[in-house]
């Protein structure tokens, strides 16, 4: 049995481990060279014209936030089949209140409209995915969050520019300093970044600010804006849904593809209808959001490539694109769901990534994220392995590629 502490001993050890938890621990709960990083930002911002009273009143009680890490951090159990993303994003409720949000504010959406020559529905689809119509902006500090991920070495160099970029927007435009983000820093009901913000955002309503939480005026202006600077083209669409003809060759998928619909036709591409496509003197390329058997094809325009420039995700700009047209009365795809979806998990595509590595198909680094890179290789080893190259990946992918490891 071990004997008892007296109680004289245990209040001096307790004193001497207080003391040097104190000694050994940065004030406020900040890591270790925080203060310092702070101080270091602070001649930057100063340097580039930022007023040290502006600094200093954003910084007063600024302290990293342990949760903006876990969510930088977060790795997905699973990743969303094309039709779970999208049933999540255009619901029945959404596209209602999205035609009543469309004849709500149809006046200031045709002033913004022929400003910058973006259609309305389109401005409409966009709010609605970036904050429900403005229901959500975040819920985070945003100087303390671009802070927490500026001072992160993950990804340092881009949220400090970020944050950089905050205090200009915030001495510029009467942002106040507690203005509320996303976890990630992206402010207002259009989401914006602050270099976004700072390089896009206008005072629609002439007011003498911008002002991106409270301003509808400003927040469809600004949209417009965007949009437009990325080379949106407001006399065409996005792109529609089509029917591919048997035997098509899948290896001419993929937006790093583009023909004109007149060599599109000539190869038997047709509307989903099975009208032909239009005869008009543009190009196109063939997407599969869900693979070659798990979803629709898809032909897209330019508008489609801008979307892309607000948001790099295939199946955002999908998104987007496809409530605009039910906001307009068009209906819902026509290609049939597959009875059953098996989604990947992150480390199911990690897998494959690696695999296609040692197959000797270059996916770049195996960071679970199916991007340019790990479709270009998936296509190689299908092509390779004499199967459909539509460059998605499958469970039965990741199979394939095991049993060739094995081999």
């Amino acid at each position: 049995m071990i004997a008892p502490v007296p109680s004289f001993r245990r209040k001096v050890w307790s004193v001497i481990l207080l003391a040097a938890f104190l000694l050994s621990s940065p004030a406020r709960g900040e890591p270790a060279g925080f203060e310092d990083w702070v101080s270091e930002l602070r001649r930057e911002a100063l340097a580039k014209g930022v007023d040290a009273a502006t600094f200093d009143r954003a910084f007063a009680d600024v302290a990293p936030i342990e949760r903006v890490i876990e969510l930088d951090r977060r790795q997905p159990e699973f990743t969303q089949t094309f039709w779970q993303y999208l049933d999540k994003r255009v619901t029945p409720a959404r596209i209602e209140r999205g035609r009543a949000q469309l004849a709500n504010h149809r006046a200031l959406l045709e002033l913004v409209s022929r400003r910058y020559g973006v259609q309305p529905r389109f401005l409409v689809a966009f709010w609605a995915l970036e904050s429900n119509f403005g229901d959500y902006t975040g819920t985070f500090p945003a100087v303390a969050a671009l802070a927490t991920l500026a001072f992160d070495e993950r990804r340092g160099a881009f949220f400090r520019q970020q944050l950089l970029a905050l205090l200009a927007i915030i001495e510029k435009d009467g942002i106040p300093v507690d203005a509320n983000s996303s976890w990630a820093g992206a402010m207002g009901q259009p989401q914006f970044i602050p270099t976004t913000y700072r390089d896009f955002a206008v005072d629609f309503d002439g007011n003498g600010k911008r002002d991106l939480w409270n301003s509808l005026a400003d927040v469809f202006g600004s949209s417009a804006n965007y949009l437009a600077s990325a080379g949106w083209q407001g006399n065409r669409t996005w792109g529609r849904e089509v029917r591919l003809p048997a035997g098509f060759d899948f290896g001419l998928t993929g937006l790093e593809i583009a023909k004109p619909l007149a060599e599109w036709r000539r190869l038997g591409v047709r509307k989903a209808d099975g009208h032909g496509l239009p005869r008009v003197d543009i190009e196109g390329s063939i997407i599969l959001p869900g693979g070659a058997t798990g979803g629709p094809a898809l032909m897209v325009y330019r508008n489609f490539r801008a979307i892309m420039i607000w948001n790099r995700s295939i199946l955002y700009a999908v998104a987007v694109g496809h409530l605009a047209d039910r906001l307009a009365g068009k209906g819902a795809l026509v290609t049939p769901r597959p009875e059953k979806e098996v989604p990947l998990s992150r480390s199911d595509v990690m897998e494959i990534q690696r695999l296609l590595q040692r197959a000797g198909f270059d996916a770049g680094s195996p960071d679970g994220v199916v991007g340019p890179n790990t479709r270009k290789a998936i296509k190689g080893f299908q092509r390779h392995a004499r199967l459909p190259p539509d460059g998605f990946p499958t469970i039965g992918l990741l199979e394939r590629l095991r049993s060739t490891a094995g081999n």
